[in-house]
């Protein structure tokens, strides 16, 4: 069976305060869509279609080309909506030389799911299961709300167990008969925003056919403020070094090592009577292990 990927990448960054697209903001110098395909690619997939802005196909397949190897790549211009820009990145599997039978949808915004995530929602679309999301477990309580007074409050109908919910993310996956006619009941809603699907998952429902859920990751997290933009940067930050503790000749050090040993550095060896300065190099070394029983130092 041939699997083939769909990467959303159209969205406008404006959420994210970005002064382009938000496919190319860069994460420790390399774009969120880079970031993303690097999850799909690493599931093996045969074919990768990645929907971007208008104006960016070039710009995107720059960015991409040293990506791939043995994967079918395709670059399209995305439409005015998620919904829109799926269906002509769908449209364009038809194309590809590797027919697909399986299909994952991803948004680009969620750059950090691991290939394993990918994998595990491919299996379960090959197992049998036509439509599979990944989820999490919703840890806050959660309200369900009526409409806003006068005063914007709004009035809490019923509070959902939260055993029965889940967080969705993606990539979410699909037998592509299945998806491509979900899409084709639904075109009327994929212009407009304020009626297209906000995920594939909902076009499936819309038809009344089942749609499963696997367990999601917690890397899978969704990059849509500047605050999410910290959060991922402080993802590749180099973990500090500990601080270093500066020991004068004659002093003990303090603390025992974890070995349970206490080593006490030579007294009044290369230090200058008139202050602390060594007057010549001493040279540091760190606490060794203590020496098993019965070991004699060579003679």
């Amino acid at each position: 069976m041939s699997v083939g990927a769909v990467l959303v990448a159209a969205g406008s960054g404006t959420r994210l305060g970005a002064a382009g697209p938000k496919a190319f903001v860069e994460v420790a110098g390399v774009p969120l869509l880079v970031h993303a395909a690097r999850g799909l690619l690493g599931a093996a997939v045969d074919v990768l279609v990645v929907a971007v802005p208008q104006g960016c196909v070039e710009q995107a397949t720059t960015v991409l080309v040293p990506e791939v190897s043995s994967t079918e790549l395709w670059v399209v211009e995305g439409g005015a909506t998620r919904q829109a820009s799926v269906w002509r990145a769908l449209a364009a599997l038809d194309a590809a030389s590797n027919p697909v039978d399986t299909v994952v949808v991803h948004d680009a915004a969620r750059a950090f799911a691991p290939a394993s995530l990918v994998a595990r929602v491919v299996a379960a679309v090959q197992s049998g299961h036509g439509a599979v999301v990944p989820g999490v477990p919703v840890v806050d309580t959660t309200k369900r709300v009526g409409p806003a007074d006068a005063t914007g409050a709004r009035l809490v109908l019923d509070t959902p167990d939260r055993a029965d919910l889940v967080a969705v993310q993606t990539p979410q996956g699909f037998d592509r008969a299945l998806l491509t006619r979900a899409h084709t009941a639904g075109a009327d809603r994929a212009d407009d925003e304020t009626t297209a699907a906000s995920d594939d998952a909902g076009l499936v429902e819309a038809l009344g056919a089942p749609v499963w859920v696997v367990a999601g990751d917690d890397d899978a997290w969704k990059i849509t403020t500047g605050s999410d933009l910290e959060r991922a940067e402080r993802m590749f930050a180099p973990t500090p070094a500990p601080p270093l503790r500066l020991v004068r000749a004659d002093d003990t050090v303090d603390e025992a090592p974890a070995t349970g040993t206490r080593h006490t550095l030579p007294t009044n060896r290369g230090v200058d009577p008139v202050g602390d300065v060594p007057s010549e190099p001493v040279a540091h070394t760190l606490p060794t292990e203590p020496e098993p029983p019965g070991h004699k130092e060579p003679q």
